[in-house]
């Protein structure tokens, strides 16, 4: 007997479509209809009929039961798009502002702490993976995307196809990194679990590449094994790379590039975390003394 997958909306059907036309990414996507759905539940009907005052409510009632600034303004992104969209109805959410994000500086690991990691993840392809976003400065999801035809050792570059933004660019291909690859690339192949033009990281079924969740998972279990304490994610190795760049002196244009930020102040963000940097500054204090 077959199993009959549950039948959607033309409401949530039509959002989605409204989202497809504008190439939205399947995260996006997920998330908006989340957030409608979401609101759907608060409201006890269909989200089409809710009014000004039913969404300045539902705001209000994500405020006091402690949503955090990230995820109430993901919830009114999607509630936006929703009513100015899918309903063309813009005039419901106009007064729906997204609150302010405190700006928090990233903890970040030090080389030694980023050695013991990588050696202390659970197998050779979580080991690659994790020295592959250290060496690029790549997202998660950008790691994870990675085929093996975007490897480059003539040029030394890893292409990233339709990163952050849709946006295709070029990222390091460090001599360590290619010499990695390729040993974890003989132990994949040989082991038959890497396909012709496939996957650099290819999930239990080859068909398909390891997840984001996997391998933040595989980050959270390595962290434990090499007793690192710091609150710590896939994203940490970003950190970790743009800052240890810029206490290598590398321009922060360059490291701006490299992360693929479109603006600088983003990437001038590091300069605040760059403890090297910091040491080298001679305080006024040490004048004084010395005078």
């Amino acid at each position: 007997m077959e199993t009959q997958k549950p039948s959607i909306s033309p409401l949530r059907q039509r959002m989605i479509e409204d989202m497809r036309m504008r190439k939205f990414g399947e995260k996006t996507q997920l998330d908006y209809v989340r957030a409608v759905r979401k609101f759907a539940q608060y409201l006890g009907r269909s989200p089409d009929t809710a009014s000004i005052e039913d969404l300045r409510n539902y705001q209000l009632h994500l405020v006091d039961k402690g949503t955090s600034p990230a995820s109430l303004n993901a919830a009114i992104s999607g509630l936006k798009f929703f009513f100015n969209t899918t309903l063309d109805q813009p005039e419901r959410v106009a007064k729906m502002q997204p609150v302010h994000l405190p700006r928090k500086l990233p903890v970040i690991l030090s080389p030694e702490e980023v050695k013991r990691l990588i050696a202390a993840a659970g197998n050779l392809k979580h080991q690659t993976a994790l020295a592959l976003a250290y060496a690029t400065g790549l997202r998660v999801n950008e790691v994870v995307a990675l085929k093996i035809g975007d490897i480059d050792s003539q040029r030394m570059t890893l292409r990233v196809e339709q990163g952050k933004g849709q946006k295709d660019r070029y990222a390091l291909l460090s001599p360590v990194l290619l010499e990695r690859l390729r040993v974890w690339w003989r132990v994949a192949r040989a082991q038959g679990k890497m396909l012709d033009g496939g996957w650099l990281f290819p999930g239990q079924n080859p068909v398909r590449h390891l997840s984001a969740r996997q391998l933040n998972r595989a980050i959270h279990a390595a962290a434990d094994e090499a007793g690192i304490e710091k609150h710590i994610s896939m994203h940490s190795l970003r950190h970790a790379f743009a800052t240890h760049l810029l206490e290598q002196k590398v321009d922060i244009r360059l490291i701006q590039v490299l992360l693929g930020h479109k603006k600088l102040e983003t990437t001038a963000l590091y300069a605040q975390v760059a403890t090297d940097i910091l040491r080298e500054v001679v305080s006024p204090l040490e004048k004084l003394n010395s005078a």
